[in-house]
């Protein structure tokens, strides 16, 4: 099937921190090779690995300074090619990160480039004369603070960062590498991967111009955590020569039946349009996640309002829905206002992601309704979180290693000590205790994507959305006279919707949920999932 990715469900590993074989106190293949039943046993379709290629790791790997090779930290290219056969033996596709919107300084292409400005790779990276005074050519801001310019003595230029100093930009304005990444893309597929998360995927393109950005309208005067945060990017990124590009990758990846792109649309402002542009048609890529969902929001206008701007017109895109990733605060944590249970919250996180009309993407340790790990100063790697602490704590509260069995040191994620603490909260939470018990949030995860699989209108189906007071989000999936009813209560509180038919049944995957009469209750963080009437059958809602 050479569109399994349309529906599918998308596990995410980071694997500094799945399993640790060695006891360096680093994850690596070899370990996320022996955790690989535990995946399968979810029913996901597919693993997404976070970045593996050498890196000196400044930034976790998405520093990259041999794209054709994996980081020793990991393992090897043979372990590599183990994993993949061992995971298609399982049924699961693979997708890794590539990130080639910008390099480590390491990287021979940036060590050449930056020698002088007349060599064979010296308009690779964007390279730009100071002002007059000496100050960098424009305004452009860094993700991780200060000026996304840095000065180079040797060049006696400044080059472009938008992410650490340590991560110049590629110029995608040059042919030459563009052809440059595709062959960095040919050699993975060559080898079996079945596509890419493409990082940063609106990043490529930078405006020709070097034209200031404007400042953000939105910000009303209020300075933010990270100045980074007060510009609108309007030249810096999302620039329109980016869709031929992406075009030339749809391409290549064409020539490989089955193979995927996931692309990362970072871009406050835009974010919601450009997964539409970027997936349109069939000559893009196929699916594009934003950070829509991976916010603070958690309310039923938010994610109608999103799911269905992606939709119209008669889109023809197709979206990644995900609630948390290795770059956001978890969403158990994130969205406990809204709940009095994790447990329970964790449930209809999963529930919702499962049922909206796309595909999903799952973070490793969702399933065991981890919340964010409370990490201190000292305990920090992460340099977005060193540079803006306490404003912003970075990243590594959601990435602290796998809880595999709760009575062993470090719940058996490694034998020495590991990069990042393995806290109580997450140990109580392990996969064996999980395991044990029926009820717990793994197992919920296992039967809801049992399930979900018996179910197509939940894969490939339309959505269309009931008219609800908040804090009740409701919708309808269709396929053919299979359709089904998902309601959910977004709210600590207890809730009761009135239907206008009476005999419809839940399905087993509901939670906190009653039928009585035509009253549907829902306890807090409840949902119900009924089957539609069939033909033209017609249900409502209305409040009581």
């Amino acid at each position: 099937m050479t569109e399994w990715w349309r529906g599918g469900v998308i596990y995410q590993v980071y694997p500094r921190s799945f399993q640790d074989s060695t006891g360096d106190g680093v994850g690596d293949l070899p370990g996320i090779i022996d955790r690989l039943d535990h995946i399968a046993s979810l029913g996901v379709d597919c693993i997404w690995l976070s970045p593996l290629t050498k890196s000196p790791q400044a930034d976790m790997g998405y520093d990259v300074s041999d794209y054709m090779a994996v980081d020793p930290l990991f393992g090897s290219l043979q372990d590599f090619d183990l994993l993949i056969e061992r995971a298609h033996a399982l049924g699961l596709k693979v997708i890794m990160d590539q990130v080639v919107s910008h390099t480590s300084d390491q990287h021979p292409w940036f060590r050449e480039s930056c020698f002088s400005r007349d060599n064979a790779k010296a308009d690779w990276y964007v390279w730009a004369d100071a002002k007059p005074d000496g100050s960098p050519p424009n305004n452009w801001l860094s993700v991780f603070g200060g000026s996304a310019w840095e000065w180079h003595t040797a060049r006696k230029q400044y080059y472009l960062h938008n992410f650490l100093t340590s991560q110049p930009d590629l110029n995608f304005h040059n042919p030459a590498v563009q052809e440059a990444v595709l062959d960095v893309m040919r050699f993975w597929l060559d080898r079996g991967l079945d596509g890419f998360r493409l990082d940063t995927v609106n990043y490529y393109f930078h405006d020709a111009k070097l034209r200031s950005n404007p400042p953000l309208k939105s910000l009303k005067g209020l300075p933010a955590t990270n100045p980074y945060d007060m510009q609108s990017h309007k030249f810096s990124k999302s620039q329109p020569e980016n869709v031929a590009w992406l075009k030339k990758v749809r391409k290549l990846l064409d020539k490989y039946p089955g193979a995927t792109t996931v692309g990362e649309v970072g871009d406050d402002e835009r974010g919601l349009e450009l997964m539409r542009q970027y997936t349109s048609g069939t000559d893009l890529l196929h699916q594009c996640y934003s950070f829509d969902f991976l916010g603070p929001k958690f309310t039923a206008k938010h994610f109608r309002s999103k799911v269905e701007a992606f939709f119209a017109d008669g889109e023809t895109g197709w979206p990644c829905w995900s609630f948390s990733n290795h770059d956001v605060i978890r969403h158990v944590t994130r969205w406990a206002p809204h709940s009095v249970s994790p447990a329970d919250l964790a449930r209809q996180a999963a529930a919702l992601v499962l049922t909206l009309k796309g595909s999903a993407g799952l973070y490793q340790g969702e399933e065991l309704g981890l919340p964010e790990a409370d990490i201190l100063y000292e305990e920090l790697t992460d340099p977005r979180g060193i540079r803006f602490w306490p404003g912003d704590k970075g990243r590594d509260g959601c990435r602290t290693p796998m809880p595999w069995q709760h009575d062993l040191p470090h719940a058996g994620f490694t034998t020495g000590k590991p990069w990042l603490p393995v806290k109580p909260a997450q140990s109580a939470l392990s996969v064996d205790v999980q395991n044990a018990d029926p009820d717990s949030s793994l197992n919920f995860y296992r039967k809801f994507l049992a399930w979900r699989k018996t179910h197509p209108a939940l894969v490939t189906g339309d959505i269309a959305f009931f008219n609800c007071a908040e804090p009740v989000l409701a919708y309808r999936r269709s396929a053919g006279n299979k359709d089904l009813i998902c309601v959910f209560n977004l709210s600590p509180e207890p809730r009761v919707v009135k239907l206008s038919k009476v005999e419809l049944a839940l399905e087993p995957v509901s939670h906190n949920a009653a039928l009585a009469g035509s009253s549907l209750e829902l306890g807090p963080n409840g949902f119900a999932i009924l089957p539609a009437p069939a033909g033209e059958g017609k249900v409502s809602f209305r409040s009581p």
